[in-house]
């Protein structure tokens, strides 16, 4: 269950990065309080998978989720860029957050 809860809180994580960005420097108020409440979800989130998860190893998990997804998300629908060595480094990403999950022993 910590897996599945600390999976949502990388899924949060990414929620709230994009909020961030709309929010425009925190001038918009609604991206604003969207970016507040997923941030403090997310945190939320973390800290109760690290009661039965490795700090390194959830911490890891959980950035990675919330940089993996901001980048997929940032390519397929905003626009980014599709370059060669950035998609190379996405799935060297995810593999690795793959790895930090199977090797867990958890």
């Amino acid at each position: 269950m910590a897996w599945v809860i600390l999976f949502i809180a990388g899924l949060l994580e990414v929620a709230w990065a994009l909020l961030l960005k709309q929010s425009e420097g925190f001038t918009r108020p609604g991206p604003t309080i969207g970016f507040l409440v997923s941030l403090t979800l997310s945190m939320y989130l973390l800290s109760y998978s690290l009661r039965f998860l490795p700090v390194g190893t959830a911490y890891a998990v959980w950035t990675g989720i919330g940089a993996a997804g901001t980048a997929i998300i940032g390519i397929l629908w905003l626009g980014e860029s599709r370059d060669i060595l950035k998609l190379i480094s996405l799935v060297m990403l995810i593999g690795g957050i793959l790895g930090m999950r199977l090797t867990s022993g958890h």
